[in-house]
């Protein structure tokens, strides 16, 4: 209604409660907190009509298909080593390389690059460009294929970021594999750079530095753990399991036996590097031996460990045994203990693949590390650290 009001009108609203007028309105809401209204305490993303950020398991699935990707490239590299094909690219460019010779004249001047290293002078001096071919496109394969690897990181990631579906600590480890990756480029080009050198006072066959080769393959099963790690605790949901003292037990045992597996592994880097399998090839004993005369040939004794390929292939031997005995108690403790199925899937996974690598590890010793056979070896130590980061994940604490 209006009411004239000194040379003006002004509208009288109908008092609470009197709402036959105008319409019912109800109750007044409650004011939210700190006395807010309450569309002032709704999300920002709400209020715009932003879609609600994607569920986690895209992000997980995600970090499981990087994870195998790196995966083949840690393959790839030992298949390429095994042939010695490792230094038959011997510049770097991170695209101009990307296009292989296609004449015969590009293959002859990439021959002719290659002939002007240590390599073909002391040991391929007899190559023909058939067989220069042929260790080049394992060498070219292996660096693609890490291009892929970087790729699959780096653009998904950036999607990810873009569509807000990153929390903020999974940013900061986003960030962390994505520059991993591009150090692990790096670092592969460093090692190779060792194996390019002239020496002129060895007369040994030339290879990259067997301490650069360990921190190349260190730095991917970095990468490769952090991502399967990552992505399983993205997709598998967490036991509520009791909190006894048994079951902490179990998982301070995995945790150390994950990290025995790890430490085995990245001996087998020296072992490649040093060709440290061909010294010698039987078992138990080392030849007539159980404990080699030449252990500590070198000076200082710590040269031994990192240098001498007797001493290097011992280690690897204690390690490995060291390994499955740590596994096969795993096993047995677990047993004392009740666990979900799934758990104790993953604890019977890993002492079914620790056996299969012991007994390819033999078995690779004993025939003279046939190329076929070391690279099913190499790709078990891989197998064997995935089971043991799965036992570690079903045994996660859950928070209260």
């Amino acid at each position: 209604m209006l009411r004239a009001a000194r040379g003006g009108a002004r509208l009288l609203l109908p008092a609470r409660g009197a709402g036959a007028a105008w319409g019912r309105r109800g109750p007044e809401p409650e004011p939210g907190p700190l006395g807010l209204p309450p569309h002032r305490c709704l999300p920002r993303r709400l209020l715009q009509g932003a879609p609600p950020p994607a569920p986690p398991p895209a992000v997980g699935r995600w970090l499981l298909a990087c994870s195998g990707a790196v995966a083949g490239a840690v393959v790839l590299g030992g298949v390429t080593r095994l042939t010695e094909s490792g230094l038959s690219m011997v510049d770097w460019h991170l695209v101009k390389e990307m296009k292989p010779p296609r004449t015969q004249q590009e293959w002859e001047a990439e021959f002719q690059k290659y002939q002007q290293f240590p390599e073909f002078k002391i040991l391929n001096h007899d190559m023909t460009l058939t067989e220069f071919k042929f260790i080049w496109y394992m060498e070219y394969s292996h660096r693609m294929w890490g291009r892929v690897v970087g790729l699959a990181y780096i653009l998904p990631a950036a999607y990810f970021w873009r569509k807000g579906w990153l929390s903020r600590p999974m940013k900061g480890c986003v960030l962390a594999l994505c520059g991993l990756v591009c150090f692990q480029g790096l670092l592969g080009w460093y090692m190779v750079k060792s194996g390019l050198e002239e020496k002129p006072d060895s007369y040994d066959i030339p290879r990259v530095s067997q301490y650069r080769l360990a921190a190349h393959l260190g730095s991917a099963l970095v990468l490769y753990s952090a991502s399967l790690w990552t992505g399983l605790s993205l997709l598998l949901p967490r036991h509520e399991l009791p909190a006894t003292r048994q079951l902490l037990r179990l998982r301070q045992f995995a945790h150390g036996t994950t990290a025995l597996i790890f430490l085995t592994a990245l001996s087998g880097a020296f072992v490649a590097g040093l060709d440290a399998g061909l010294v010698y090839n039987s078992f138990p004993k080392m030849g007539e031996r159980w404990i080699p005369d030449d252990l500590l040939a070198f000076s200082p004794v710590l040269r031994n460990i990192f240098e001498n390929p007797t001493t290097v292939q011992f280690d690897h031997r204690i390690l490995g045994i060291a390994s499955v005995t740590a596994v096969t108690a795993l096993y047995l403790f677990s047993r004392k203990i009740p666990l979900p199925r799934r758990t104790r899937m993953a604890v019977t996974s890993l002492l079914a693949v620790a056996c299969m690598q012991v007994g390819l590890g033999i078995s690779t010793l004993l025939m003279y590390v046939p190329t076929p056979l070391a690279a099913t070896h190499q790709s078990g130590s891989l197998a064997l650290l995935s089971m043991a980061l799965w036992l570690m994940s079903e045994l996660r604490h859950v928070p209260k």
